[in-house]
């Protein structure tokens, strides 16, 4: 599901798979798809009345969704797409990207994103 129509709910959370992933030393390095899974279960988690819209890329493209989480596979840059999904929601309200990324950070800001950092959704991180 790469539609970016498909983002139109009430709050709206991006979240940069590959950066929040990559925020904890836990191995994920090891198994990428594995820790974009568990990440992906642990936003299905979250009961705070947001759409979630996990972007994954690279060895984690083929996630599945799940529901309350939908997984978005990146086909090329992570950041990229993400700048796309923020981009189609500026018009209807904005959204929340959560990211350590400070280049990716500043690219959303520009379309009016606010931005958290992986701990909003990780806490260990």
């Amino acid at each position: 599901m790469n539609d970016l129509n498909d983002v139109n709910g009430p709050n709206l959370l991006i979240v940069d798979g590959a950066n929040v992933v990559g925020s904890v030393p836990d191995g994920w390095w090891r198994d990428r798809r594995g820790a974009a899974e568990r990440l992906r279960d642990r936003l299905a988690e979250r009961d705070e009345g947001e759409e979630i819209v996990l972007v994954v890329e690279g060895a984690a493209r083929g996630v599945e969704s799940v529901p309350g989480v939908r997984v978005d596979s990146a086909p090329g840059s992570g950041d990229d797409r993400i700048v796309e999904l923020v981009a189609a929601r500026a018009e209807r309200g904005g959204c929340v990207v959560v990211t350590a990324d400070r280049e990716l950070r500043e690219r959303v800001r520009a379309f009016g994103a606010r931005c958290l950092g992986p701990r909003a959704v990780r806490p260990e991180a």
